[in-house]
């Protein structure tokens, strides 16, 4: 990943990685410190996993963002090279209460990465654009 996770975050995903590479599946130990360390995003996080919703976009530019398909089948961009969302339970609990490290959509990107679940789509720099900058919705159309 891109950018840096507080050092028990990183080191528990490593161990993710490393055990569903060797057995294919994570052991319950890690669930455990999954939910210890991540609160309620734990369980939502491995659904989205489970579901296949996250996708990793990247363009010719190198520029890579993460869709996720939440549970509610919204769309959220998000951004792992800042740790950034655009749902609403990031803006609240990570970003104004400072209550959580991350939001389920977030985790479900490492968790997809370490177990590598994610979707991978290569699009031009011009579909990419579209894809941060939607076009407004024309009014009364």
């Amino acid at each position: 990943m891109d950018a840096t996770l507080p050092a028990v975050a990183e080191e528990l995903l490593k161990e993710i990685e490393k055990a569903f590479r060797e057995t294919s599946h994570v052991p319950d130990s890690h669930l455990l410190a999954l939910k210890f360390i991540f609160g309620t995003s734990a369980v939502p996080a491995l659904d989205l996993v489970d579901r296949q919703s996250v996708t990793r976009i990247a363009s010719p530019s190198g520029r890579t963002v993460y869709q996720v398909h939440g549970s509610s089948n919204k769309l959220y961009v998000c951004y792992a090279s800042c740790h950034f969302c655009t749902c609403p339970a990031f803006a609240f609990s990570v970003l104004r209460k400072g209550s959580s490290l991350m939001c389920k959509h977030l985790l479900a990107i490492y968790l997809s990465w370490a177990m590598g679940l994610c979707q991978e789509l290569t699009v031009s720099d011009k579909q990419l654009t579209g894809l941060l900058l939607p076009a407004e919705e024309e009014e009364g159309g």
